[in-house]
């Protein structure tokens, strides 16, 4: 054998031991909790109710006390999870709702299909993509033109009545009904097919709809990304019969530990099959603050539709055995302010899918971070509107609130649309936002209310100032 021969085949049989130990690209399972407080996870300070699924996620991975959804309420919320942008971008800043009420609150429709969107992006790096659960990005109610979930790059979908496509729908009955009942039947003409199913029991539904496209991805030998977003725990709340206790607080508890076992058996299906487990990612968090008599926001003020804290706080799990730094095990990281912007560039970064560069997105890649190999935040001021329909939401919330906040550093500023009205709070000093310091500190105020004031000028407008809001007159309308 000749000595180019002989070097050829050595460089063969090195560049295949290349390929065939190079890191594979890593799954990710995103679970997204519907309403749910900072702190109703038991690992969170929950003493009333238990999630022991989630607590032993949380016990093998990494937990985040400073992370923020980039809206009070669900679709914006959702919107920015999946973009990587501000969603007041995309015109989707309150829940979608029937037409006519999109329109009078100055809201999309839907989301646009030219947003970015993480499934888009991680479809074309050659993964598998599916959504199973709650979408409220468009079709619901009477908006039957909107767009299918498949549209945003996902290869299969199974929602609920607020999304185009395949569903679950809703059967529900309480101790004093013999028979189940239909709610949201109208729902079938947004797609199916569609399968009834026993409201306390539909998280299993998605998570079996799940499990089957994960095995579906393991068989084509493709990483997989998969949304598993319940419509738990939203209300109307609705417990196995068996585990029915009268009044709205304890149903909501009811329903979470439901939901946390219910979670169980795909949770332990990833955490307990060596071929998952060392190359998975795992993210749980909640898309906005409890509902006012509900869940709990912990040591936070306010709750779902509010900028203050127990609106916009959530918590964040991130389970990565395998990939993330050994020494953070366990642990909780709580210094990195970041929020749910961040994660579609990181877990996009992490996967190794490059997004469109022709699209700026406001989320960064903290991918180190998700890891716990670093500790950094969002770098630049994180700035969020109310919804423009919740100035006040009685009667559980009366008191008119508050319509732009911003963060930056250790620095909390809440105000009007026209600036009046500051609130100013030192989080680290004062997470329960219960001091204000804005006549301490005027140079302070100013200075983050030109900013928050510059950001929402730069964002396409809704109808919040005809809607409660105060205008850039300092006029009510």
């Amino acid at each position: 054998m000749s000595r180019f021969r002989t070097f050829i085949l050595a460089a063969l049989t090195l560049a295949n031991s290349a390929l065939a130990t190079a890191p594979r690209p890593p799954n990710i399972l995103f679970v997204l909790i519907d309403d749910m407080g900072w702190g109703d996870f038991s690992c969170f300070g929950n003493t009333e109710a238990k999630t022991p699924n989630i607590d032993r996620l949380a016990a093998e991975g990494l937990t985040f006390s400073q992370f923020y959804v980039n809206s009070p309420i669900c679709s914006p919320s959702r919107c920015a999870l999946l973009t990587g942008q501000y969603p007041q971008r995309w015109k989707i800043t309150s829940y979608l709702n029937n037409r006519a009420d999109n329109t009078r609150r100055g809201l999309a429709q839907w989301l646009d299909p030219q947003a970015p969107s993480l499934g888009r992006t991680l479809q074309a790096a050659g993964y598998a993509t599916g959504h199973f659960g709650k979408w409220h990005l468009g079709g619901q109610r009477d908006v039957a033109d909107a767009p299918a979930i498949t549209r945003y790059g996902f290869d299969a979908s199974l929602t609920n009545f607020e999304g185009m496509g395949p569903k679950l729908l809703p059967l529900t009955r309480t101790p004093d009904t013999a028979e189940f009942k239909k709610i949201w039947a109208d729902a079938e003409s947004l797609g199916g097919p569609v399968t009834w199913m026993d409201r306390a029991k539909i998280t299993t539904g998605y998570a079996d709809a799940a499990l089957r496209f994960i095995d579906e991805a393991a068989a084509s030998q493709k990483p997989f990304y998969v949304n598993l977003w319940p419509d738990d725990v939203h209300s109307p709340y609705f417990p196995p019969l068996e585990k029915w206790t009268p009044g709205k607080h304890r149903l909501y508890l009811s329903v979470l530990a439901e939901m946390d076992r219910q979670l169980g058996r795909i949770l332990d299906r990833i955490r307990t099959d060596p071929a998952l487990r060392d190359n998975t990612i795992l993210v749980i968090c909640s898309d906005n603050g409890p509902e006012p008599g509900a869940g709990s926001a912990g040591p936070f003020r306010g709750h779902k539709t509010q900028l203050f804290e127990g609106g916009i706080r959530s918590p964040l799990i991130i389970w990565a055995p395998g990939l993330m730094a050994k020494a953070q095990v366990g642990q909780r990281n709580a210094s990195s302010v970041f929020a749910g912007i961040d994660l579609a560039p990181s877990l996009a970064a992490l996967a190794g899918a490059k997004p469109d560069t022709a699209t700026k997105l406001d989320g960064q890649d903290l991918s180190a971070t998700l890891l716990g190999k670093a500790a950094t935040s969002h770098t630049e001021p994180l700035c969020w509107s109310r919804p423009p329909d919740r100035k006040t939401w009685p009667p559980a919330l009366p008191d008119p609130a508050p319509d732009l906040a911003i963060r930056d550093g250790d620095w909390k500023l809440l105000c009007e649309y026209d600036g009046t009205k500051p609130q100013l709070y030192d989080l680290k000093r004062d997470p329960g936002e219960s001091r204000d310091l804005s006549a301490a500190e005027p140079r302070t105020v100013e200075r983050l209310t030109q900013a928050v004031l510059a950001w929402h000028r730069a964002m396409p407008p809704d109808n919040g100032a005809t809607l409660g809001g105060t205008s850039a007159a300092g006029k009510k309308k």
